[in-house]
């Protein structure tokens, strides 16, 4: 059995074609989904701002920890897509910065 890795995955990317239903609901809820509102959760975290040009998302994946951050990467870009493509949202290509939480080093004060 292989140990399992909780990571923090930031997935950043540009909307691109949105619909104009899509621009209107965007424009809608666009002080929900500002910096202040973003968390880390399973489901994802969308935020943007009113120019609806790039965004980011920020997830936490667990995964198999030998599968490693690519993986964990991967996972994380097909729930982002799933999500925008149920909402309607098309966007361009995605990059992910992943943290792996169990490995990660915390420095405590003295």
């Amino acid at each position: 059995m292989s140990t399992q890795h909780t990571y923090r995955v930031i997935v950043r990317g540009t909307f691109d074609g949105l619909s104009p239903e899509s621009r209107e609901r965007l424009l809608a809820e666009v002080e929900a989904h500002g910096l202040t509102a973003m968390q880390f959760t399973t489901e994802g975290s969308l935020a943007y701002d009113r120019t609806l040009k790039h965004f980011s998302y920020r997830l936490v994946v667990v995964s198999d920890a030998a599968d490693g951050e690519e993986m964990a990467a991967a996972l994380a870009e097909d729930r982002v897509e799933t999500a925008l493509a149920g909402l309607g949202h098309g966007h361009g290509s995605l990059k992910s910065t992943v943290t792996d939480m169990d490995t990660m080093k915390i420095n405590r004060r003295r």
